[in-house]
This record gives structure tokens, sequence and C-alpha cells, in this order.
């Protein structure tokens, strides 16, 4: 039984989904408890109780503690991870619904479906472009073309986005899984080299309204292109109005270098100017490419799991050193035999290695 302090760290999410997705890939049942104790509303919030049940549902796994705000889970796989068709609704863990993100619910089921053998197909309702998580154009441009150089093979389609509060969004993801190998050896994913980003390629974004005046999109686009031309950064960025149950806006932009790519996003709210969520994704691209790193500071904590899972060393600079990072790590090494080096203090850029720890 690994034992898990949900408390630890920077203690939010992000220790039991990465405890969620070890225990199913390495079968070793897991005891989490103090979940999320320090934050307003502490235990699972709709979000994290159904990423229990979904990762639960992918191995069989037998759960004790999955209530809606319960502190403490016990976490018990039964089968390595099953490929297969699955549905998974934020909104049916509580009454009246929720906006819970279903991009971090993704995060916890793709790691195992993707080593899986077999191909997988997600139909994800909920919340997809939300505080606090990364919005669908993030995983969709980011995320899984990174991890696509490891080896995953995934591919998204966003169906209708869905805001807070009223959520509603509807995502499907499908995953094609591994190819088995030998039965005393589970699949790994490919070692990755992000310690070098190049020369900037291009940036591209987009600007999206739901249930809004046709001019929000229009003028977080305008904003958008003339704030990165003030930095000397040309910039196609689309408008665009979408359906979704509730208003929304929000602006993703797209920094592609010749070797690796990085991801900003603002989500409009009410009260905030269109021109307000235009330039703050614009300032966090500016300071970004002001540096040297090769990953912004939210894809350096959503590698370092596939990069601990890989079949040998991974390198990666990140833009910064994050509790969420450090608290990864120490979850990771509590299931898997790697080690894990950051250099580089919180709140500043850094560097990190991970590598297989291979008995002599």
């Amino acid at each position: 039984m690994i034992e898990i302090d949900g408390s630890y760290g920077e203690g939010g999410g992000q220790i039991l989904r990465t405890a969620l997705s070890l225990s199913a890939l390495t079968g070793q049942p897991t005891h989490i408890y103090r979940i999320r104790a320090g934050r307003s509303k502490p235990g699972l919030a709709p979000q994290h109780l159904t990423a229990v049940m979904a990762v639960a549902r992918i191995c069989q796994a037998q759960v004790s503690g999955a209530s809606l705000r319960s502190t403490e889970i016990v976490f018990r796989p039964q089968t390595s991870p099953q490929p297969g068709a699955y549905v998974f609704d934020v909104a049916q863990a509580i009454q009246g619904g929720s906006a819970g993100s279903v991009t971090l619910i993704l995060q916890a089921l793709l790691l195992p479906l993707a080593l899986a053998p077999g191909p997988s197909k997600l139909e994800l309702k909920g919340g997809t472009h939300v505080p606090w998580s990364p919005c669908y154009e993030y995983i969709n441009q980011v995320y899984l073309p990174t991890l696509e150089r490891m080896g995953v093979r995934a591919t998204a389609h966003l169906h209708q986005p869905g805001f807070y509060p009223r959520g509603g969004g509807h995502m499907t993801v499908h995953v094609a899984g591994a190819h088995p190998g030998p039965e005393t050896r589970p699949p790994a994913l490919a070692p990755i080299d992000l310690a070098e980003r190049g020369s900037l390629i291009d940036v591209t974004g987009v600007a999206v309204s739901a249930s809004l005046p046709a001019h929000i999109a229009q003028r977080m686009a305008n904003r958008a292109k003339n704030v990165l031309a003030s930095y000397q950064i040309d910039a196609n960025v689309t408008p665009r109005r979408v359906a979704s149950p509730g208003p929304g806006a929000y602006l993703f932009l797209r920094a592609n270098y010749e070797r690796s790519v990085a991801g900003f996003t603002s989500l409009g709210e009410r009260g905030k100017p269109s021109e307000k969520v235009a330039e703050e994704a614009c300032q966090e691209l500016r300071s970004f490419h002001a540096g040297e790193a090769a990953v912004d500071q939210h894809l350096a904590d959503q590698l370092l799991l596939p990069m601990a899972l890989a079949s040998d060393s991974s390198s990666m600079t990140a833009a910064c050193i994050t509790q969420h990072l450090l608290t990864n790590a120490h979850v990771i090494q509590k299931f898997l035999p790697v080690q894990i080096r950051i250099r580089g203090s919180v709140g500043a850029p850094g560097a990190v290695d991970v590598s297989p720890i291979t008995e002599s």
C-alpha cells in the first residue's frame, strides 16, 4: 500500500490525479489521506470524485471513501488499465451539475490508456475552459503534440465548450494505446529532450466568445494582435463565436518554436474588459519568450509523469519551477524507481532531469 499525504507540498488535486494514474499503471494500491486539506473546501470536489471513479473504472479498482468532500480514499486496482469506450460526466457527481474541469480528468486517464493494449474512446462532459486548469486548446495544441513525441498517440475534438459556472462542455479523445510488449516488461514511453527550444516559428491564436455580443471575440483578437506587434511578435489570431450552455470568453495563444511549443490562456469573466483578457495572455507569452526555457511552467508540471514513465533519461528547461512540480516529483517517486533532479528555485527558471533507476 502506497501512502500519500494529500496535503503535502502544493496540496492540491494534482497529488490525487498523479497517484491514481500511477496506481492504475503499476497495480499498486494506494491510500491517499488529507486530500486537499488546506483548501477552503477540503476533500473531493466533483471533478476529483469523477477522476477517482473514472480511473477506477478503467482498472476495475475497489475504492473506499469515494464521496463528495471525502478527505481520504483507498484505491485498489484489480486489473491493468483496460482499453474501451468510456463516458464521464462531471455533472453526475453533484445535484445541479458542475463545471469541474474535464481536461484535468483527462490527465488522470490519458497515460494509463495510452499504455493499455488497445484503442480507447473517451467522452468527457463538464468544464473545458475553467479557472485553474488547462483549456481544451492547450491540451490539443501543446500537451498532446508534446506527448506524441514520446509515443502517446491521441487526438481530441471539442464539440462544445463549457464555462464556469454552467459547465456543459463536451470533448472526445481517441487514444490509440500501446503495442503490447513482453509480459514481464510493461510498455514504456520514449524519452524526450526539451533542453532547448530553438527559434520562434510562429504565434497563432483564437479569441472565442459564447452567448455574448458579436464584438467581444473581435475585440480580443484585435487587441492581442496589436499588443504582440508592440512586442515585435507577429501573430495570427482568429475571432470565433461558438454555442455553449452558458456565456464565456477566452483567448488562447500558441507559440511554436523549432523544438518545443508553449501555450497561454486568459479567461473572460463578468466585468473584465475584452482588452484585458487579451493583454493577460499576451503578457504571459512575452514573459516566456523573453526567457530561454523550452517549456512553459504548466507543461513542465504535466510532463514530469510521462518523463518518469520513459525508457531512458529525459530532460527539460522550465520557465518556472513551481510547487506543483516539486509536489508531483514527490508523488511519482513513491511509485516509480526514478531519479528526478530539479535545478532552480521555486518561482524562477530551472531545469529538470528524469532518469530510471536500474538494478545493478
